[in-house]
């Protein structure tokens, strides 16, 4: 039979309403009785009714985490684990749980969204991309429900919490890395111009080469879809008159794919061409030669995310707050000056 709040009460000799308050961590009990309710919970093994503790508080106790694409295809990049990792600290800290869309395409993903919210199944949500033409935000914004987006939010800024890095000035930086070794042929590879994080890139990437005094050549310029994969690309890149000797890639799983691509065609990271990223996740690691890039910091983009909309589940605020995690080179193997002869 299972251990009740009175069986608890019986045990530690203090009445049930004392035990319900220790469970919602209320002020009003000593930290020397809370210390000992807990003691006799768990000799008992008394676990709390989640479904009980829903009813009595109309809270749910769970966010879900919106990915870009289906939680397949994500998971596939390993950004989004190390995201739902620093997600899934936050939350436990406050006894908080995750919930997933599991939608295989982005109207799939929508009504799963959708489900959620009309059910009452989270208490708020946390998007994990920012996108041109998406249909959740808009729906979130409009259903009164506490959300955050990781990214630069898309609109009017000031009615969305965000967590996001300075991805203007990180791109700037990742290119004037590569001026600095010499390079002045510089492509970019970016990934579906529709997402936030890739324009805005793009944009640190031409501020730079336009602040060094460098041309921006339109053809260096390539961003990924289903109808332009990586061989595609690089194809193209190589027939130009002028081939690129470094390259500015929007995250490491695309420089990896780029390192495969580079390798198919007899050219070698660094000694023919230079790779900067971005994320520093353990694909930058382990690639081969282990990829420079900018960490920025995912584990921590996961964490206040969810610790923002947490505090705005708890009380929601006036001014719409926005947090940007900042962002570092680690510098590895896959960059090489450029000696010009």
């Amino acid at each position: 039979m299972a251990v009740t709040i009175k069986d608890v009460a019986k045990q530690a000799n203090v009445a049930p309403s004392t035990v319900s308050r220790v469970i919602a961590d209320s002020p009003r009990i000593s930290e020397k009785t809370k210390k000992k309710v807990r003691k006799v919970m768990e000799e008992m093994g008394y676990y709390l009714n989640h479904n009980a503790r829903v009813l009595a508080q109309k809270s749910t106790q769970t966010i879900g985490v919106v990915m870009k694409n289906s939680t397949t295809a994500s998971l596939h990049d390993p950004f989004f684990p190390e995201v739902l990792k620093g997600i899934s600290a936050s939350c436990h800290k406050e006894d908080f749980h995750i919930s997933i869309p599991t939608g295989e395409s982005d109207e799939a993903i929508f009504q799963d969204v959708v489900k959620m919210v009309q059910g009452k199944r989270v208490d708020g949500l946390i998007v994990t991309y920012s996108k041109k033409d998406d249909k959740v935000v808009p729906y979130l914004k409009k259903q009164g429900i506490p959300f955050v987006v990781i990214g630069k939010p898309i609109g009017k800024a000031n009615e969305m919490i965000s967590v996001n890095n300075d991805n203007v000035l990180a791109a700037r930086e990742a290119t004037e890395y590569l001026i600095g070794l010499g390079h002045t042929a510089i492509g970019f590879i970016g990934e579906q111009p529709q997402y936030e994080v890739s324009e805005s890139r793009l944009n640190g990437y031409q501020e730079a080469l336009r602040l060094n005094h460098i041309s921006i050549n339109p053809a260096f310029i390539q961003c990924l879809d289903k109808a332009a994969p990586m061989k595609e690309v690089i194809d193209t890149l190589m027939e130009q008159t002028e081939c690129p000797t470094g390259f500015v890639v929007t995250d490491d799983l695309t420089a990896l794919n780029l390192l495969l691509c580079l390798r198919e065609k007899n050219l070698r990271v660094p000694d023919d061409i230079s790779i900067i990223s971005f994320n520093n996740t353990m694909i930058a690691k382990l690639a081969t030669p282990p990829l420079t890039s900018i960490d920025t910091q995912i584990y921590q983009l996961g964490y206040e995310s969810a610790k923002c909309l947490i505090e705005e589940v708890k009380s929601v605020s006036k001014v719409k707050k926005s947090i940007i995690i900042p962002t570092f080179i680690e510098e590895r193997a896959s960059c090489k000056a450029l000696i010009v002869e």
